[in-house]
C-alpha cells in the first residue's frame, strides 16, 4: 500500500490507503468475489471493485462496480471512480 501511495503521491492527503491481507472486512462488508472467473486464473480472496466515503467512522457513501458478466468491475468502473465519487459527496 505504500507503494501504490507513493506512486499517487498522496502522501500528507487526506487519504488513506488501507489493505485487508486477511480479507476481514472484505466479508464483513460482503463484497468477496466469489464469481468462478478470477479464481480460475489463481486470483482468490479479492473484493469487489468498490468506493466507499467514511466521514467520522460512519459510511456515508458505498458503490460496487460489478455486471454479472464482469465480475470484478473491469469494464464499467465509472460508478467508483472519482468523479462519481466526488458527485455522491456533493449531494450528501
Amino acid at each position: 500500500m505504500k507503494a501504490w501511495a507513493a506512486d499517487q503521491k498522496i502522501d500528507g492527503s487526506m487519504i488513506t490507503f488501507m489493505g485487508d491481507p486477511h480479507t476481514e472486512l472484505t466479508r464483513a462488508l460482503d463484497i468477496e468475489m466469489t464469481h468462478p472467473g478470477p479464481r480460475s486464473v489463481g486470483i482468490a480472496n479479492r473484493c469487489k471493485r468498490h468506493a466507499m466515503y467514511v466521514d467520522d467512522g460512519e459510511v456515508k457513501f458505498f458503490a460496487i462496480s460489478e455486471d454479472d458478466d464482469d465480475p470484478a468491475g473491469d469494464d464499467d468502473p465509472e460508478d467508483t471512480c472519482a468523479p462519481a465519487l466526488l458527485e455522491a459527496i456533493k449531494s450528501l
